[in-house]
């Protein structure tokens, strides 16, 4: 950890927007921003520019699908129930660490995808709802991720956005098989296919990752809305070169819809700095970019969705070919007495 002593503060000072698009005729997207310490969620003063208190801070990005069956139910479940189970969960730990705080984030996704399978299960009108979900969780001089879907979260240093979620997603999974290049899955109709969301299935695998942060680092949470019509690049330099977040998040939202706003667009950016913050440059080697983060006290996935490869055949040992063997025999003379006991007059 990179905290200098007892005095050292991380300060985040943080804007969000959500947009209706110009294609949709209701928002399905759901922001939250939380203060965990004081147990406050808002963007009100007090929390759009506040000290990272020892419980940390929240920030969460949903994207809900089901249109008529109401995606912005899943969406308001999703940021509602990891908002409330962080609030009575991690705020009652005594062990107030790293590992424990990144159990808890991970399991309040879980619980939320819990929540809104037996709503649904229970609501028949609503039956096949989902929501994406990239609930940030920052604590000490850390950030740790927890994804499911495709919204994302850029990590913007020096002017340079990097991306620290990976999509669980048809064309990320051709992208890491080489079946497609980045380009070429941007572009794709099937761009859209996400392959895990909260809600439609009772279990889900959330991807947990991490990333240490830098003075001057910017966090930018965002739904495909954005991403679907603005490059990361545009991202970083629109960032960089706004006069404050609220702007930043404007501009965003307007690029998006000046090149057709097909989705709901929802962008969260938050600005980290504090002398609890390395500079950038400072200390060992930076890693920017995708970090699984070891969970050491639950069984945890690093593989983002689980993949069906089917059930091996059955290879015969020695011993069970030699077995194989003896009933052959065994049958055959058999087969070859009843035939010679048929033969006697």
């Amino acid at each position: 950890m990179a905290m200098f002593g007892r005095s050292a503060k991380v300060r985040v000072e943080v804007f969000a927007k959500t947009d209706l698009g110009r294609a949709r005729d209701h928002n399905e997207d759901r922001y939250l921003v939380a203060d965990l310490t004081r147990k406050s969620a808002s963007l009100q003063p007090d929390v759009r520019q506040h000290d990272v208190g020892p419980r940390g801070t929240l920030l969460v990005v949903a994207d809900g699908m089901g249109g008529a069956a109401a995606g912005e139910l899943a969406s308001q479940m999703a940021t509602d129930t990891i908002y409330a189970h962080l609030a009575k969960t991690w705020n009652a730990e005594d062990d107030v660490t790293p590992q424990r705080f990144a159990y808890r984030l991970k399991e309040a996704v879980e619980v939320a995808n819990a929540s809104i399978h037996a709503h649904a299960k229970a609501h028949p009108e609503v039956r096949g709802i989902g929501t994406t979900t990239t609930a940030a969780g920052v604590l000490n001089d850390h950030l740790y991720l927890t994804q499911v879907g495709d919204s994302r979260a850029y990590l913007i240093r020096g002017g340079e956005a990097h991306q620290l979620t990976k999509d669980q997603s048809l064309m990320q999974r051709l992208v890491e098989a080489g079946e497609l290049t980045e380009e070429e899955a941007a572009h794709s109709e099937r761009r859209n296919i996400i392959l895990q969301a909260l809600g439609p299935d009772a279990k889900v695998k959330v991807d947990l990752t991490h990333q240490e942060l830098r003075r001057g680092d910017v966090l930018v949470l965002c739904s495909d809305g954005l991403t679907g019509q603005v490059k990361k690049e545009e991202i970083a330099k629109i960032v960089s070169s706004a006069p404050d977040l609220a702007a930043a998040c404007d501009q965003l939202v307007a690029l998006a819809n000046e090149r057709g706003g097909p989705d709901n667009i929802t962008v969260v950016v938050a600005r980290f700095d504090g002398d609890g913050l390395r500079y950038s440059g400072s200390g060992p080697k930076e890693d920017v970019g995708h970090q699984v983060y070891p969970l050491i006290d639950t069984e945890t996935s690093t593989e983002p969705v689980p993949v069906y490869k089917g059930s091996r055949a059955p290879v015969p040992n020695r011993e069970n070919r030699r077995a194989r063997v003896i009933v052959l025999v065994a049958l055959a003379i058999l087969a070859a007495l009843a035939w010679y006991l048929t033969r006697q007059p």
